[in-house]
Parts: C-alpha cells; structure tokens; sequence
C-alpha cells in the first residue's frame, strides 16, 4: 500500500500548495479569514458525518475520543486560525516555505514525546531549518511595506508548529480505526471549537456581493483543500510515519511560488531562495537514515 499512500500525499500537498494564492485572493476584500474558516470546517464536518454515519460505524473508545479531540483542536481549531489569519496578513511565497520546516517541527516532537533519538545530524538539520524560517521571518519584516507581515509570518509559524502537533498525535489512531472515521470525528470536533470564533463574524459578511470567481475560490477551499486532501492526508498517515508524510510539504513552496509567480500575486526574492536553501538543507539532514520513520 506503499505507493497509493505516497500518491495520496502528493495530491494533497499539490491541493495545499495551490491553495496558498487561491484563498489568499479571497481575503480580505471579499471575506475575512475566520468566516472562511467556518465554510471550511462546517463544509468538511457535513460531508464527512454523511459519509461516516451512513455506513458501518466505527465505535470509538472513550480514551480515543479524547485523543480525537485533542488531534482536532491542534489539527482543525488551532491550525486554520493560524494559517488563515497568517496567510491574510502575509504573501503566498513565505507562508508555504515556513511550512516546509514541519518535517524539522515533527522531528523534534517525536524525539520529545515519542522518544525518537537525535543524532549530529539531524540536530544541525533542525539548525539549519531554524536558521532558514528565523531569516525569512525577520527579513520579511523588514522588507515589506506592510508592517503586519512579520505578524503573518509568525502566524503561519504557529500554524506549522499545530499541524506538526496534530501528525504526531493522530499517528497511533490509524492502528485502530479507518481514515474516515478518525477525519470524521476531528472534524465535528473541530467545527465544536471553531464555531464561537467564527460565527458572528460570518453573519456580518456582504454574501451578495460575493462574485461568481470568488465563490469559485471559496468551492475550492471547501472541497479539495479540506475534504479532498485531508481524506488524502489522512489515508496516507495510515500507512506512512508522520515523518514520511510531512516529507511532501518540500513540494508546497514550489506550487505555491510558480502560481503566485505567474499570476502576479507575488514575486520571487533573493531572501525567498536563501531562506529555502537552508530549510531544505536543513529538511535534507532531517531525513537522513536513523531518523523515525525514514524506512516507512
């Protein structure tokens, strides 16, 4: 199941990577972030009861239900605050290479709660990583005529930081349960949490003047950046070490920098490829042999 697994999470970071400058164009003429996010995690949690419910259920254990609970507030609540409210306040191109050092978040979380050893050199991949984000981060700041950049930036750290929480947590749930029941239930335990952030705002909105191309925008952010790739993300975690998994976020920058390129929404700068050589330098000496999950 090996090959299915590492297609399932090419196609979903394919989904993630586009994603960057198709909900960016969103916010925040049309929608603010967290009205965005409560179509995203109401949509999935719809779809994915329907799905769950009208087939055999799975009965979960109480001690798993807290566990999906806690994966859900890492994974859906945490994780779509912070990249929304990032992604609105920074560019498509930084957001997707900070997220490239999840591999080196993972790492570090395995090793702390899952007693993984670190060696050389990983630990100076984790440098490097560090060393990349911390530059892009500050320069960003600097650079940009928007002083809230370094903000958004930050943000999109955190978010990094949730979801990489969220794959060590949710790993040993695929030993006892099928994908769609594990994505089921974070996400009617995510639309729990999200909801009270999300509501008021999301009735203020100006519905009716949202034009076709952008509701375009908001079916895609629905459809495949939650419901289609995280059932992808998801299948491929049941077969593959979060390490092995999070490896694919490498390819995120590079979609996300070829469609913001190309339809002008951002531009490519020396900072973006410095800080990109040390994250990946950094996400290569992660990877090498005796790492967790490097055989998966």
């Amino acid at each position: 199941m090996r090959t299915p697994a590492l297609t399932a999470a090419f196609l979903a970071n394919l989904i993630y990577g586009l994603n960057y400058v198709i909900a960016k164009g969103i916010m925040p003429v049309y929608l603010q972030p967290r009205s965005i996010i409560l179509l995203r995690v109401g949509g999935a949690a719809l779809v994915f009861s329907v799905l769950y419910f009208s087939k055999s259920v799975q009965t979960v254990k109480l001690a798993h239900l807290l566990r999906l609970a806690t994966a859900a507030f890492f994974g859906v609540a945490m994780n779509q605050i912070l990249f929304f409210e990032g992604l609105n306040l920074t560019n498509p191109i930084n957001a997707s290479i900070i997220m490239v050092g999840v591999p080196i978040i993972v790492l570090l979380l395995s090793a702390i709660f899952l007693s993984e050893r670190l060696n050389a050199t990983n630990v100076s991949g984790v440098i490097a990583g560090f060393t990349g984000a911390a530059y892009l981060i500050y320069m960003s700041g600097n650079q940009s005529d928007n002083s809230t950049t370094l903000i958004g930036n930050l943000l999109i750290l955190g978010n990094a930081t949730s979801y990489s929480v969220y794959l060590v947590i949710v790993k040993p749930l695929f030993r006892h349960y099928k994908p769609l029941t594990i994505v089921a239930w974070i996400f009617l335990f995510g639309l729990f949490y999200v909801t009270p952030l999300t509501i008021s705002g999301a009735l203020n909105e100006n519905w009716a003047e949202i034009p076709l191309s952008i509701w375009l925008s908001i079916l895609y952010v629905i459809v495949f950046t939650t419901i289609v790739a995280y059932f992808l993300n998801n299948y491929s975690l049941s077969h593959l070490s979060p390490s092995a998994n999070s490896a694919f976020i490498y390819t995120q920058p590079v979609f996300a920098s070829l469609v913001a390129i190309s339809t002008g929404s951002d531009k490519l700068r020396l900072m973006h490829l410095l800080a990109a050589l040390l994250i990946f330098a950094g996400v290569y000496l992660v990877s090498k042999p005796n790492i967790p999950g490097s055989k998966s």
